[in-house]
């Protein structure tokens, strides 16, 4: 083998299985990779002896022919996810230096089946951004460039690390979440397979919260059939998070590469916005052609309240950020900022310890839940969070077995050009994510072509509630039919 870092997960797995390589050298040469990608800016912390010392275990285990579903596999956790003993900083001054006690349940389910952990990627702070430009830290870079330019391009967020990391080569599989998008998006932007699964399917527990009933785990790996490795094992009920769904968790990785003939597939008319890039909607109808001649039958469907669930997120989401970051005070762990009373010290710390878009989404957040405010806005934005939910059902109720749309209404951008004037604009890149959180539903990002400045440009597939098996079919298929993406020329090196 020329660079193991070039395998996807599944033939990394099966190549440990057959000791055509150790997983030692596979952590060796995936540090390596992230040493050499420092510019990048994808890790906030790394975690060399931690990963080599786990990988030695992992060669003792598969010597004995006790491998485990993701013995040896390195991989990135997004720094969300607290991880016992590591550094867990959400991106956030306010936790530099914060160090948990305890695993998040999703990290110890994939140190349980043996995964090797490389470090902590960067994201925007709090989870709160849809390009990674938000963080403490700096923002992360795209490995992907436009051709003959150096512009510096985002990799969409809030978790552009992972997604970043995936597709530069700095690990075969990462975790993230997604509040609003932020799995899908940041791997439409990098060419690379992000799944958000249904709320309550992976445990919330332990990762740090923005907003509560909207937030959940995921991958973003390099391939579908990655994607549906990785998601094995986060997922499963957890007593410790009341949304937790109880039931088994499938076997994905089954599914993927499934006949989707007789596949009734959606195609909701108000996601043709006003202004669409032709080539977006260029690369849905190629989709549509795709799933079409692989046996599916495409039908037109309604989505009335869409164009309700961007303004409509905007308030849910914020509201529940104001409540979950109120335990930010300077009091019990992360910065202090002394003051010369209680309040002062809240004050101060928060101020010191809150980065822009944060303190914004704070302040949004505690007006509409305010005296006053909270029937006029809360309380209609959750009315019409039941309205968007009812849309899909009514869609599944009549026959569909998913739904197809564009997963960016554009291809990356560079950074600092959307948003610095007016924050809408940052915003109105999670048009086509935002419904499928809003309604507690599954959504897959696949890679499906490119832009004309030849940067990745991907399809969404929307699904039932808990049925994260013919999403992983029809990606399958879509990624089967669509151009293969070569990875972005490594550039930092």
């Amino acid at each position: 083998m020329t660079d193991v870092t070039e395998l996807t997960l599944a033939a990394a797995r099966a190549a440990l299985v057959k000791r055509e390589i150790s997983a030692v050298e596979l952590a060796r040469a995936q540090i390596a990779a992230l040493e050499a990608a420092r510019v990048l800016n994808c890790y906030i912390s790394e975690t060399p002896e931690q990963a080599l010392a786990a990988a030695a275990s992992s060669d003792a285990r598969l010597k004995r022919g006790e491998a485990r579903p993701l013995e040896g596999i390195p991989l990135g956790i997004k720094d969300l996810y607290c991880t016992k003993g590591v550094k867990t900083t959400a991106g956030s001054r306010i936790l530099e230096n914060f160090v948990p006690t305890y695993e998040s349940t999703v990290t110890a389910n994939l140190w349980r089946d043996g995964a090797v952990m490389l470090g902590k990627l960067n994201l925007d702070e709090f989870a709160m951004g849809s390009s990674n430009e938000t963080s403490y830290f700096g923002p992360v870079i795209s490995p992907w460039r436009r051709p003959g330019s150096n512009v510096k391009l985002v990799p969409g967020g809030s978790s552009g690390g992972s997604a970043a990391a995936v597709a530069a080569r700095l690990c075969y599989g990462a975790t993230a979440t997604d509040t609003g998008g932020s799995i899908r998006q940041p791997a439409a932007f990098t060419g690379t397979v992000g799944i958000k699964p249904t709320y309550g399917r992976c445990s919330r527990w332990g990762i740090v919260a923005f907003a509560s009933s909207l937030d959940q785990a995921g991958p973003i790996a390099r391939s579908v059939c990655d994607a549906a490795i990785l998601l094995r094992s986060m997922a499963g009920h957890d007593p410790r998070d009341s949304t937790s769904v109880d039931r088994p968790v499938p076997d994905y990785m089954a599914a993927v590469g499934t006949s989707v003939r007789g596949k009734v597939i959606g195609i909701p008319k108000e996601y043709r916005l006003d202004g669409m890039p032709p080539e977006i909607d260029k690369l849905w109808g190629e989709g549509v052609s795709w799933l079409k001649a692989a046996g599916a039958k495409i039908v037109e469907i309604s989505l009335p309240h869409t164009r309700y669930a961007l303004p409509a997120y905007y308030i849910v989401a914020p509201a529940e950020a104001s409540s979950n970051l109120a335990r930010y005070d300077g009091v019990r762990y992360g910065l202090r900022v002394p003051g010369k009373d209680i309040i002062d010290l809240y004050e101060k710390t928060r101020a010191a310890g809150f980065g822009k878009e944060v303190r914004r989404r704070i302040m949004i957040g505690t007006y509409v839940l305010s005296a006053g405010y909270y029937d006029a806005y809360y309380v209609r934005a959750q009315k019409i969070r039941t309205l968007i939910k009812r849309d899909f059902e009514a869609a599944f109720a009549a026959g569909v077995d998913a739904i197809l749309t564009p997963a960016t209404p554009s291809a990356a951008f560079g950074l600092g050009e959307k948003g610095s004037a007016d924050p809408v604009e940052m915003y109105l890149n999670d048009v086509f994510t935002v419904t499928v959180n809003m309604a507690g539903l599954p959504g897959i990002s696949v890679p499906a072509g490119r832009s004309a400045e030849g940067l990745p440009l991907a399809l969404q597939l929307i699904g039932r509630a808990f049925d994260e098996e013919t999403l992983f079919g029809l990606a399958s298929a879509i990624e089967q039919s669509a151009p293969k993406i070569e990875p972005p020329s490594k550039w930092w090196t």
